[in-house]
């Protein structure tokens, strides 16, 4: 079944950036499907944080609008999200996943971002 690598998670201060790649495998149809990236807090339910469609159109959470993007690569397989004015409360665990995948619960490892001073 298709796997998903998150990477690109740390320690970063209020107001910094990172930028995540997630890494796709084992599926053909790549670019065919909307891919998202989701976070879950602790203590809290995962949430959606950003999407791209097949042919590039994107939506956002409202609470990371304007200050997150989403990015894929079809020929590389890659889906990235670049994070600026990085938030305590933006702190947790990201996944990224197809939107079937992650209605069947398959999910990475995550990489973790903890924005702390």
């Amino acid at each position: 079944q298709v796997q998903f690598v998150e990477s690109g998670g740390g320690l970063v201060q209020p107001g910094g950036s990172l930028r995540l790649s997630c890494a796709v495998s084992r599926s053909i149809f790549f670019s065919t499907y909307t891919m998202g990236w989701y976070r879950q807090a602790p203590g809290k339910q995962r949430e959606s944080v950003a999407s791209i469609s097949s042919d590039g159109s994107t939506n956002y959470a409202d609470s990371v609008k304007d200050r997150f993007t989403i990015s894929r690569d079809n020929a590389k397989k890659m889906v990235y999200l670049q994070m600026n004015s990085l938030k305590p409360e933006d702190t947790a665990v990201y996944y990224c996943a197809n939107q079937l995948a992650a209605a069947k619960g398959t999910w990475g490892q995550g990489t973790q971002v903890t924005v702390s001073s």
